[in-house]
């Protein structure tokens, strides 16, 4: 995806994701993030896309620290505040990524094409993966274009899962090959020497010690993010499940 077609989604994301939150109520749970209320998860959000706006604006050499989880909780406003004062923090993000420099350089923590290339992609997924989160405030489960969804579990298999801090250790060897019916796409991530390799490939069959996640891109996105409890019935799932059990319960993005 280009950065404008993420700079898009990222828009569209955040006013999905503030409707969802309205609808559910500021006090209602979030299943996929417990113990937190949407009025956590909208902390939450609001705080990283001021955090993220601010390394297109400022144009740090590395990317700004933060404080804790807690201090971000505890901050933000009273309660009838907070879907404005996210929304703001949300224009304001996407307004900074809309008119940034293409050739703006500053820090960024994952390989990418550009800073604004990252920040974008970054920011898109984030949201999304958060509009989930509020959306299962009310029980509802969205979808997402197959294309943006593929583009997220790229994002997540071969950036944040090549990450030190979230490298499992497959139990017994094999791999995880990720296929998504309606793009067309495939990955394979393997462990060597308790580090994840993932590569890009054609669709083929899994090998005898492989796992296999396939279904839908938006099915599948949700998934591997952790957003879907057991496999939903259009995901498929094969092998004894050794390395797919590691990834979900050792892989997880976590602010600090």
């Amino acid at each position: 995806m280009e950065v404008a077609e993420h700079i898009d989604a990222l828009r569209d994301q955040g006013a999905l994701l503030a409707g969802a939150a309205g609808r559910a109520g500021l006090d209602a749970a979030v299943p996929p993030c417990s113990p937190w209320v949407v009025k956590d998860l909208l902390r939450h959000t609001g705080y990283i896309h001021r955090w993220a706006a601010r390394h297109i604006t400022e144009c740090p050499p590395s990317v700004l620290d933060g404080p804790s989880e807690a201090e971000i909780l505890r901050a933000c406003g009273p309660d009838p505040d907070l879907i404005p004062w996210f929304l703001a923090g949300h224009a304001a993000l996407v307004g900074a990524l809309a008119a940034a420099d293409p050739a703006l350089e500053c820090g960024t923590f994952m390989a990418a094409p550009s800073p604004l290339a990252f920040w974008a992609r970054r920011q898109a997924h984030e949201t999304a993966i958060h509009r989930a989160d509020a959306e299962s405030a009310s029980g509802a489960r969205p979808e997402y274009p197959p294309d943006f969804a593929a583009d997220g579990i790229d994002e997540l298999l071969m950036g944040f899962g090549a990450r030190r801090k979230y490298r499992p250790a497959a139990a017994r060897g094999g791999g995880l090959r990720v296929r998504t019916s309606d793009t067309g796409h495939a990955w394979h991530l393997s462990a060597q020497a308790g580090r994840i390799q993932g590569q890009r490939q054609p669709d083929e069959p899994a090998g005898p010690d492989d796992d296999m996640v396939s279904g839908p891109a938006s099915a599948v996105y949700l998934y591997l993010w952790n957003r879907s409890g057991q496999a939903p019935a259009d995901v498929t799932l094969t092998g004894r499940g050794d390395f797919l059990t590691s990834w979900r319960t050792s892989v997880r993005v976590r602010w600090g």
